[in-house]
């Protein structure tokens, strides 16, 4: 039994090990928010509506994002946001293997505020039978620059994840 066990459960070991190696590594892309382009062709003797602060929509948070810093292309962390949830998964074997790191809520933000900071209430019958789930019951996730960051451990081992939209 114990043999048809260990069978089992080599490959979530190997996720595991490569997942830890990949987050602890010396990797980082600090890639400049190329979206803030500024151009004013049009006359400066009235305001202009697009000029009014208020104008600013809140971001757009939907969608599949991938960490930057893991230090692996072959693992990392992926996150998925759609309506009220965001879904975190470790990502190895190139993207042939996923396990659930996180499910919780999401909260859209309301305005452009930089940072936006939300804090997420994790789904527990989501995530208490998948191994390599933080049971953290609560996570704090931070969006500025184009960027969301929160900090995951695993194995004694803590690192602040950073997610690119892609």
């Amino acid at each position: 039994m114990s043999h048809i066990m260990n069978k089992r459960f080599a490959p979530l070991a190997s996720v595991a090990l490569i997942t830890v190696l990949a987050l602890t590594g010396c990797s980082g892309s600090d890639s400049p928010d190329s979206s803030n382009a500024d151009s004013n062709s049009g006359s400066s003797s009235a305001p202009s509506a697009e000029a009014t602060p208020e104008a600013a929509a809140a971001p757009d948070l939907a969608g599949t994002w991938k960490q930057t810093n893991s230090g692996s292309d072959d693992a990392y962390q992926a996150a998925v946001i759609t309506g009220d949830t965001i879904t975190v998964n470790w990502v190895s074997d190139g993207g042939d293997t996923e396990s659930i790191f996180w499910v919780g809520t999401f909260t859209p933000p309301a305005d452009d505020a930089s940072p936006y900071t939300w804090t997420s209430t994790r789904d527990a019958a989501a995530t208490d039978s998948a191994m390599l789930a933080s049971t953290d019951d609560s996570k704090d996730f931070t969006f500025e620059d184009g960027e969301v960051s929160y900090k995951a451990s695993l194995m004694g081992t803590t690192t602040t994840v950073r997610l690119e939209k892609g």
